[in-house]
């Protein structure tokens, strides 16, 4: 009988989280103001010969690279991050090789690390969800061979200290050390500088949040030339649809809308740290478009409540040190107060 590898046949399933599109949707960190109308005028404007014909991915890389002032070889568009997070791990690990990662952190680097036959390295955050640095650097040993940071961390909003940062790839040169930026833009800080001083750095881009270009799947991973140059010779040429690369270039151009939806975040963000403050419920302080708060043992019921008041908030109680606590996606000025009314209900139905 036909059997996969015993690192793919003992993962545990992971399905889409999506439960229903009804109603506003602050589960999965989308952005809710949708994307930039340039980028709407020139999906409108595609032809029937830039859907049938391959897509240049290339061009894609270039203007990236001249958006965040790096060589277009050392940028590989990817399908999402996602992809870009497998390629790293069938690049650098193999069976018998550790992944070391920091919980609670992104819930797909532990599935592609065990999907590639790695053993997970895993060390728990510290008070207020701390980056666990000391405890991290002990465990780097010959077998690390992968890294994976989230900077902005999801699910918690929490930002890395640059200085830890560079301590970790200092302590293990000989392992890919991935800072994973898809929050970028509303934490404001980047490892982008040292690529030139670390060859083993890797940063992950997306468009999906502050671009708003979730359903088109393009994201990207930037490095040393000859380590991206590893990775083309095995991911396909055509790894990125053509209509995620006719909307690039609008997106990259388009910074004022960018500019308004991240003031609008970060509006939102305050607006809910004050009502968890008002209504005696713990949040953490966010550099991202979402907000991570302790609703406790009735966080379930939060839930359910939210969504049938209209707006779906995702539970990460499943993640260590999470327990009790929703991920809320800020939404628009006026979203945002539909989401405080419903918050404000929900916590008090959930309590009764």
């Amino acid at each position: 009988m036909l059997k996969p590898r015993e690192c793919i046949a003992t993962l545990e399933p992971y399905r889409s989280p999506i439960i229903s599109r009804a109603g506003l949707n602050l589960d999965l960190n989308e952005n809710t103001a949708g994307c930039s109308e340039r980028v709407l005028a020139r999906l409108r404007a595609l032809t029937q010969r830039d859907v049938a014909m391959y897509p240049e991915r290339e061009v894609g890389e270039r203007l990236v690279g001249n958006f965040l002032g790096v060589r277009p070889e050392q940028v590989l568009l990817t399908n999402g991050v996602d992809e870009g997070l497998l390629l790293l791990c069938a690049a650098y690990l193999g069976e018998g090789d550790e992944m070391l990662l920091a919980d609670p952190t992104f819930v797909m680097y532990p599935i592609y690390g065990r999907a590639a036959g790695a053993r997970l390295a895993r060390v728990t955050a510290g008070e207020d969800f701390a980056f666990p640095t000391g405890d991290l650097l002990a465990r780097i040993s010959s077998r690390t061979r992968l890294i994976t940071i989230a900077n902005p961390n999801n699910p918690t909003g929490t930002l890395v200290p640059r200085a830890d940062l560079l301590r970790v790839l200092d302590a293990a040169p000989d392992a890919a050390v991935l800072v994973d930026e898809a929050y970028f833009e509303f934490g404001g800080e980047t490892l982008l500088p040292e690529l030139s001083r670390y060859g083993n750095l890797f940063i992950a881009r997306t468009f999906s949040k502050v671009y708003g270009l979730a359903g088109l799947r393009l994201g990207a991973l930037i490095g040393a030339p000859e380590q991206i140059g590893c990775m083309r010779r095995f991911c396909s040429p055509f790894n990125v649809n053509a209509a995620a690369l006719a909307c690039l270039e609008e997106a990259l151009a388009d910074q004022a809308f960018v500019s308004e939806y991240v003031a609008q975040v970060k509006e939102g963000r305050e607006r809910l740290a004050k009502l968890c403050e008002e209504l005696g419920l713990r949040s953490w302080p966010s550099r991202t478009n979402f907000v991570l708060m302790r609703v406790g043992a009735s966080c379930g019921k939060f839930v359910e409540v939210m969504a049938r008041r209209g707006v779906r908030v995702r539970d990460v109680s499943a993640n260590p040190g999470c327990e009790g606590c929703v991920r809320i996606t800020v939404g628009t000025r006026e979203q945002m107060d539909d989401v405080v009314r419903a918050v404000r209900g929900a916590v008090g139905e959930s309590r009764s």
